[in-house]
C-alpha cells in the first residue's frame, strides 16, 4: 500500500466523491471481504460489492487474494493508499495565471502534490520543509518581493549545473488571512 496516490482523472475523482465510497475505503485499509465490510457499515454484501467494484475499476483498491467460504470464493480487497491527493485541475479555475496570482500558488501547490506523491517512501529522502512568517509594512512590500526573488535567483544560477540530483525548489508568498 502507498502512502499517496494522486488523482488527477475525473473519473477517478467522481468515484471517490460519494460518501459510502469513502467509508467503504477507509474499511478496506486492512485486507477485507465485501462482507465484512457490509457488517461494519450495515450494509448489504451486495451493496458494498457494488462500490468495491467501483473502487477497483477507477485503481483505487484491489483485490488482494481469494478465500472458500461456505464452497464460494470470496475476494479479500485493499486500498491501493492511506491518502488520496486530488487534483486542483479537476475543479477548474477562472482568471489569471500571473506568477503574481494567487491562481498560480494552486498550480505551485498541485505540483508540489505531485511531486510528493511519486516520490518512493522507503528510503531516506533527501529533503526540507520550512515554513514561517514574515511581516512587512505595506511601503516595504515590492522591495520584500524584490529582494526574495533576487536571493533565489541567486540561489537557482549558483547551483543550477546539469549535474548532481535535482531538487525541486517551490516557495510560495501569500498574505496570511484575517491576520494580515
Amino acid at each position: 500500500m502507498r502512502d499517496v496516490i494522486y488523482l488527477d482523472r475525473m473519473e477517478q475523482a467522481e468515484t471517490l466523491l460519494k460518501p459510502q465510497r469513502v467509508e467503504v475505503l477507509r474499511q478496506l485499509a486492512a485486507p477485507s471481504s465485501c462482507t465484512e465490510v457490509a457488517e461494519v457499515l450495515d450494509q448489504t454484501p451486495q451493496r458494498v460489492h457494488y462500490h468495491v467494484k467501483q473502487l477497483v475499476k477507477a485503481g483505487l483498491a484491489t483485490q488482494v487474494s481469494e478465500r472458500k467460504v461456505r464452497g464460494v470464493q470470496e475476494g479479500l480487497y485493499q486500498a491501493v493508499a492511506r491518502s488520496y491527493w486530488l487534483s486542483p485541475r479537476l475543479v477548474g479555475r477562472i482568471g489569471s495565471r500571473d506568477e503574481l496570482a494567487l491562481g498560480h500558488l494552486v498550480d505551485l501547490a498541485e505540483q508540489i502534490q505531485v511531486d510528493v506523491a511519486a516520490l518512493d517512501r522507503s528510503s531516506e529522502l533527501p529533503s526540507i520543509g520550512v515554513s514561517g512568517e514574515i511581516r512587512v509594512l505595506p511601503e516595504e512590500r515590492q522591495q520584500f518581493l524584490t529582494e526574495l526573488q533576487t536571493t533565489l535567483q541567486d540561489l537557482f544560477t549558483r547551483y543550477g549545473g546539469a549535474e548532481g540530483d535535482a531538487f525541486r525548489i517551490a516557495l510560495a508568498c501569500y498574505p496570511k488571512g484575517e491576520d494580515r
